[in-house]
């Protein structure tokens, strides 16, 4: 019996499975959205766009994936144990082996993740394995770097350190296009901007300055990602959201001081960085990049704000000033969250929604509990702490809805029409 020729017309009810005769599937999607597809296909069919055999072709390179898996769960965990035991290890310098052995240790198991990572995905090791090899790579090289600062006599705790690590880990995962490092790459470099900030002048301000700058800088770098790089702009967007609502959380906290900044060499380049990247990000970026980026960058300048505003001058109670300032604290952190969560709504990102979420939750509690806390006590704190919860939580995701849906058709119809070749032309 012969099998049919590549591109026959086979039908097939389930998505599960590629069509006798087809090529196996190279791809994974959702299985909601893998439905989606095959219903669309027969409209399309209908319509004369493409033929029966043509949309099985197209249906037979990709297979269902699932939302939650155990072997997956598994070696990101362990990846994540190993690479932070590897560079505690280094940490705690090793004291039986010499400094050239230990780096020559270090090293050789870098080397080892790296390429056999590489040699696996050459194989066509399953893509869950590569990238659990390719993350150890990059948790393995922040403690080549560690370990090479420890023979050059530099202190461990130089925040440079955690720079030339992120550095690396972005390096691996711009060349072999992995999410893995990628992450480990965003985390260090974050960490090492925000430590950089507050290293040798921690002032109040300070702190919002750096997370409300480094937050900024990473969403604008998300817009940058076009055309294949598409995949990379959600950590990027994702990271720097959580660094601004962190930036904004900060800035609303009540203060009797006004705000101080101390104008370090840091403060001056992250700032030159941050305008640099909105410029790009919103050149290269859409409409909707460029909401977003102006949108994180508007935040951080209210956190400053809102920093500068001294509430009240007695900080053994609760006055007037205290109120208005939690009060409009409450109403711009909730514009911010309501920003992002639309923001993720229309990019189908529930991490970007739920991050949103839950600051959203944590500040709303955090806040309540300053203020009523010192006019409310006992059960009424709560019963009044869940009424604020619960109104807010109504208040933001009917808003959130109604935005996307306004939205929508403004800003993700022209999506693939960048900026640069829109309204500036």
């Amino acid at each position: 019996m012969t099998m049919p020729p590549t591109g026959s017309t086979v039908s097939s009810a389930s998505p599960d499975a590629a069509p006798p005769g087809l090529p196996a599937p190279v791809r994974t999607a959702p299985r909601d959205r893998l439905v989606w597809l095959r219903e669309e296909s027969l409209a399309w069919q209908a319509e004369g766009l493409v033929t029966s055999a043509q949309m099985e072709v197209v249906l037979a390179r990709y297979s269902p994936s699932r939302g939650f898996s155990l072997g997956r769960l598994l070696l990101g965990l362990g990846a994540a144990f190993f690479g932070v035991g590897l560079i505690w290890l280094v940490a705690s310098n090793l004291e039986d082996l010499s400094p050239g052995l230990r780096f020559g240790v270090v090293t050789a198991l870098w080397l080892f993740f790296l390429l056999g990572s590489e040699v696996l995905h050459q194989r066509g090791t399953s893509r869950v394995v590569v990238g659990a090899g390719r993350t150890l790579a990059a948790f393995a090289i922040g403690a080549v770097v560690f370990q090479a600062a420890q023979s050059l006599q530099v202190p461990a705790y130089e925040p440079s350190l955690l720079g030339a690590w992120g550095a690396a880990a972005l390096l691996h995962a711009y060349v072999t296009r992995a999410r893995g490092p990628l992450l480990v790459g965003l985390a260090g470099t974050a960490a090492w901007s925000v430590w950089q900030g507050v290293a040798a002048e921690s002032t109040f301000g300070d702190f919002i300055w750096t997370f409300g700058l480094t937050g900024t800088a990473m969403v604008a770098l998300a817009a940058v990602h076009r055309g294949g790089w598409s995949d990379f702009a959600r950590p990027w967007r994702t990271v720097g959201a959580a660094l601004a609502l962190v930036a904004l959380f900060i800035g609303c906290l009540p203060m009797s001081e006004g705000l101080e900044l101390s104008w370090g060499t840091w403060n001056v380049t992250l700032l030159v960085i941050s305008v640099g990247a909105v410029g790009s990000g919103l050149w290269r970026g859409d409409r909707l990049d460029a909401v977003e980026t102006l949108v994180v960058a508007a935040s951080a300048t209210i956190a400053l704000l809102m920093a500068a505003w001294i509430a009240a001058d007695d900080t053994s109670r609760i006055g007037a000033g205290d109120v208005a300032h939690a009060a409009v604290g409450v109403l711009v952190y909730v514009a911010l969250a309501i920003a992002l969560a639309v923001s993720g709504t229309l990019r189908d990102s529930s991490a970007l929604t739920t991050l949103a979420t839950a600051g959203l939750v944590v500040f709303t509690t955090f806040q309540s509990f300053a203020v009523f806390g010192e006019i409310i006590t006992g059960a009424w704190l709560f019963v009044a702490l869940g009424i604020v919860l619960l109104g807010t939580g109504f208040g933001f995701d009917r808003t959130r809805r109604r935005l996307a849906t306004e939205l929508a058709d403004e800003l993700t119809t022209p999506l693939a029409t960048p900026l640069a070749t829109g309204s500036k032309a």
